[in-house]
């Protein structure tokens, strides 16, 4: 099975009044940076079977970027696992149901998705940054995973960290 652990693009630093920080979207030049960067991974991605993302409005907003840039049709699904304030361990049991799945994408927030690649890949750290919009893709076998790239926004895609 593929992973692809995304961090949403950069959102508005402001909450919006009356509203919680779940309500924060994407910044306009996020939006358009984010779309040219996954247009250039497409290809190394391919077509995901299945879209998990963080109910947060930033996340959703960014898993429908990915998603287009892709020319990915499937549903999108929000998923609790994602949330910013979830453990890590959180996401073991949904790799575990979606063991069926050949490529999984799952769009959610730092410190989460640096905390998580690093415990796929049996790392004490992740020792790269993760920053907005970086894209970490690995392949599971079993238990035990290996990093396939990784690609953060404006910078060369690597192939090991």
């Amino acid at each position: 099975m593929k992973v692809f652990l995304v961090r949403h693009a950069d959102a508005d630093a402001e909450i919006p009044e009356g509203l919680g920080d779940e309500a924060r979207a994407l910044t306009t030049k996020a939006r358009q940076s984010i779309a040219a960067h996954f247009a250039g991974l497409a290809e190394r991605i391919g077509m995901p079977k299945l879209v998990l993302c963080s109910p947060l409005v930033r996340a959703v907003q960014t898993a429908s970027i990915l998603s287009f840039a892709l020319g990915y049709d499937g549903p999108l699904k929000a998923h609790r696992s994602l949330l910013p304030d979830m453990p890590v361990g959180a996401i073991d049991g949904v790799l575990t149901e979606a063991v069926s799945v050949e490529s999984l994408v799952l769009v959610g927030h730092n410190p989460s998705m640096t905390a998580m690649a690093a415990h796929l890949l049996g790392m004490q750290n992740f020792p790269k940054p993760v920053n907005p919009g970086t894209v970490i893709a690995l392949e599971r076998d079993g238990g035990a995973s290996r990093l396939l790239f990784y690609a953060p926004p404006g910078q060369q895609v690597l192939e090991a960290v």
